[in-house]
Protein backbone atom coordinates (compact mmCIF):
# COMPACT_ATOMS: atom_id res chain seq x y z
CA UNK A 1 0.00 0.00 0.00
CA UNK A 2 2.89 2.18 0.87
CA UNK A 3 4.71 2.04 -2.83
CA UNK A 4 1.31 2.62 -4.44
CA UNK A 5 0.63 5.27 -2.34
CA UNK A 6 4.06 6.97 -2.81
CA UNK A 7 3.90 7.86 -6.56
CA UNK A 8 0.39 10.09 -5.64
CA UNK A 9 2.09 11.96 -2.86
CA UNK A 10 4.67 12.76 -5.24
CA UNK A 11 3.23 14.32 -7.82
CA UNK A 12 0.75 16.09 -5.43
CA UNK A 13 3.84 17.90 -3.85
CA UNK A 14 5.60 18.55 -7.20
CA UNK A 15 2.06 20.41 -8.66
CA UNK A 16 1.33 22.38 -5.47
CA UNK A 17 5.33 23.20 -5.07
CA UNK A 18 5.06 24.53 -8.98
CA UNK A 19 1.80 26.32 -8.29
CA UNK A 20 2.41 28.06 -5.32
CA UNK A 21 5.83 28.86 -6.37
CA UNK A 22 4.60 30.86 -9.49
CA UNK A 23 1.51 31.83 -7.94
CA UNK A 24 3.67 34.50 -6.26
CA UNK A 25 5.98 34.60 -9.13
CA UNK A 26 8.72 33.21 -6.70
CA UNK A 27 8.63 35.41 -4.09
CA UNK A 28 8.14 33.13 -1.32
CA UNK A 29 7.72 35.79 1.73
CA UNK A 30 4.88 36.87 -0.02
CA UNK A 31 3.19 32.74 0.02
CA UNK A 32 0.24 32.98 2.74
CA UNK A 33 -2.61 30.15 3.83
CA UNK A 34 -4.73 31.63 0.88
CA UNK A 35 -2.04 30.54 -1.20
CA UNK A 36 -1.63 27.14 0.02
CA UNK A 37 -5.43 26.03 0.00
CA UNK A 38 -5.36 27.16 -3.82
CA UNK A 39 -2.11 25.55 -4.86
CA UNK A 40 -3.17 22.11 -3.13
CA UNK A 41 -6.46 22.03 -4.72
CA UNK A 42 -4.55 22.02 -7.97
CA UNK A 43 -2.13 19.46 -6.39
CA UNK A 44 -5.04 17.12 -5.22
CA UNK A 45 -6.66 17.47 -8.76
CA UNK A 46 -3.95 17.26 -11.26
CA UNK A 47 -1.88 14.49 -8.51
CA UNK A 48 -5.02 12.21 -8.85
CA UNK A 49 -5.60 12.71 -12.63
CA UNK A 50 -1.44 12.26 -13.69
CA UNK A 51 -1.70 9.34 -10.97
CA UNK A 52 -4.26 7.50 -12.80
CA UNK A 53 -3.07 8.72 -16.59
CA UNK A 54 0.42 7.31 -15.55
CA UNK A 55 -1.83 3.69 -14.26
CA UNK A 56 -3.03 3.53 -17.49
CA UNK A 57 -0.43 4.75 -19.51
CA UNK A 58 2.00 1.91 -17.54
CA UNK A 59 4.99 3.87 -17.85
CA UNK A 60 7.95 4.19 -15.60
CA UNK A 61 10.07 6.60 -18.32
CA UNK A 62 10.78 9.53 -16.41
CA UNK A 63 9.97 12.03 -19.28
CA UNK A 64 7.12 10.68 -20.13
CA UNK A 65 5.20 11.03 -16.23
CA UNK A 66 6.56 14.16 -16.46
CA UNK A 67 4.79 15.29 -19.24
CA UNK A 68 1.55 13.67 -17.69
CA UNK A 69 1.88 16.03 -14.83
CA UNK A 70 2.94 18.67 -16.31
CA UNK A 71 -0.33 18.49 -18.67
CA UNK A 72 -3.03 17.91 -15.80
CA UNK A 73 -1.14 20.61 -13.46
CA UNK A 74 -1.64 23.34 -16.61
CA UNK A 75 -5.14 21.97 -17.12
CA UNK A 76 -6.09 22.38 -13.50
CA UNK A 77 -4.13 25.28 -12.62
CA UNK A 78 -6.28 27.12 -15.27
CA UNK A 79 -9.91 25.91 -14.03
CA UNK A 80 -9.27 26.06 -10.42
CA UNK A 81 -8.04 30.47 -9.96
CA UNK A 82 -7.75 32.67 -12.74
CA UNK A 83 -4.11 33.58 -14.02
CA UNK A 84 -2.55 37.07 -11.85
CA UNK A 85 -0.07 37.66 -15.20
CA UNK A 86 0.18 37.17 -18.61
CA UNK A 87 -3.00 36.10 -20.65
CA UNK A 88 -5.69 34.23 -19.16
CA UNK A 89 -3.86 31.29 -19.36
CA UNK A 90 0.03 32.39 -18.91
CA UNK A 91 0.05 31.40 -15.33
CA UNK A 92 -1.21 27.67 -16.11
CA UNK A 93 0.86 27.18 -18.89
CA UNK A 94 3.89 28.31 -16.71
CA UNK A 95 2.98 26.09 -13.27
CA UNK A 96 2.55 22.49 -15.63
CA UNK A 97 5.87 23.57 -17.20
CA UNK A 98 7.34 24.15 -13.47
CA UNK A 99 5.66 20.98 -12.15
CA UNK A 100 7.44 19.13 -15.39
CA UNK A 101 10.41 20.50 -14.79
CA UNK A 102 10.16 19.80 -11.26
CA UNK A 103 8.78 15.94 -11.51
CA UNK A 104 11.96 15.63 -13.85
CA UNK A 105 14.65 16.21 -11.66
CA UNK A 106 12.80 15.06 -8.53
CA UNK A 107 12.22 11.57 -10.38
CA UNK A 108 15.65 11.41 -11.33
CA UNK A 109 17.40 12.06 -8.12
CA UNK A 110 15.13 9.51 -6.67
CA UNK A 111 16.72 6.50 -9.47
CA UNK A 112 20.04 8.43 -8.53
CA UNK A 113 19.31 7.99 -4.81
CA UNK A 114 17.78 4.05 -5.27
CA UNK A 115 20.58 3.33 -7.35
CA UNK A 116 23.39 4.37 -4.94
CA UNK A 117 21.42 2.55 -2.15
CA UNK A 118 20.99 -0.72 -4.24
CA UNK A 119 24.77 -1.37 -4.88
Amino acid sequence: MKKQLAPYIEYFAESTTACLVTMVQGNILALGLSHLLIASQTGIIAGTIAYIAILFARTGKQWMVSIILGLATGIVDFFVHPGMFGTVATEAVVTGLGAAILSYLVGIAIQRFRAKTAQ
